[in-house]
């Protein structure tokens, strides 16, 4: 059983796959592996391998236009990721907070002892 977050996180963990959503995200109209190999540091099948990996992880899809096969961002395909980030950073700022009252209420008491 495929879980959504993790192919999310693990597509977007290689640097070329990145680079490669970043484009598509800058492209409105989408892009074929030839526009996207052309100037990449890798070749146009190692392209399409990228792709095929975005678009089962929901980040990309494909659309066929004529003879071209065309890839576009998938709208929210980062949400499920943004989402579980921003309730791991809130979980987060409840420890911090919860360190420092206790850190506050250690040290009054230690200077409450003092005096």
């Amino acid at each position: 059983m495929r879980d959504a977050l993790t192919d999310v996180f693990a597509a977007l963990a290689d640097q070329t796959r990145r680079e490669i959503y970043e484009r598509l995200l800058e492209s409105p109209l989408g892009k074929t592996a030839t526009e996207l190999a052309d100037g990449a540091h890798v070749s146009r099948q190692a392209i399409v391998k990228h792709l095929q990996i975005l678009t089962r992880s929901d980040l990309a899809k494909v659309r066929r236009q004529g003879r071209e096969v065309r890839y576009f961002v998938t709208p929210n395909g980062t949400a499920r990721a943004s989402k579980w980030l921003q309730e791991s950073a809130g979980a987060w700022d409840r420890r911090i907070a919860a360190l420092k009252e206790q850190i506050r209420t250690s040290s009054e008491t230690h200077q409450s002892r003092q005096t």
